[in-house]
């Protein structure tokens, strides 16, 4: 599929719309099922405590987030009483997170419906196209942002086409 040339619209753009679909997909289903709260960070942190307990200092690391990042997303599950913070019962300098019931009932809904959208994208293009846009979004994980400012600051001087 090629765009059209009269839309100028840039990868970002794409990326980021398909990103705000995504997450409103995801919103609006789990609404359905009862879960009216969804926030964009759910999937990613509900699937790392599928294993039960989590220290919380490592949730960052597994997260991709500052410690304080990891703080703020686990307290807004904690406010939603989908997990609880206790002292670790090995080392009491430790805090480890772990899902509540209703948690465990959410964390079962958002793979549902995570599987549900994957499986609609599956069946929307064709191998070969999957394979390549699973390319190039991790290339855009792992390596936009690695060129540092000089790259960002030659892209502002430069005019968008």
């Amino acid at each position: 599929m090629s765009p059209d040339p009269k839309v100028k619209l840039l990868f970002g753009d794409i990326l980021a719309l398909a990103r705000q679909r995504w997450i409103r997909a995801m919103a609006q289903r789990l609404d359905a099922l009862g879960f009216g709260d969804y926030r964009r960070s759910d999937p990613l942190v509900m699937r790392s405590l599928r294993s039960g307990e989590v220290a919380l200092g490592g949730m960052g690391v597994t997260l991709g987030l500052t410690r304080q990042g990891a703080r703020k997303v686990v307290s807004g599950l904690v406010e939603r009483g989908y997990a609880r913070v206790i002292p670790s019962t090995a080392d009491s300098r430790r805090r480890i997170v772990e899902l509540t019931p209703r948690g465990r009932e959410y964390l079962r809904a958002v793979v549902a419906t995570l599987r549900a959208l994957n499986d609609e994208v599956t069946a929307g293009v064709d191998a070969e196209q999957l394979v390549a846009a699973y390319a190039v979004l991790e290339f855009v994980r792992d390596r936009i942002g690695e060129a540092g400012t000089r790259d960002l600051e030659r892209a502002t001087n430069d005019e968008v086409r």
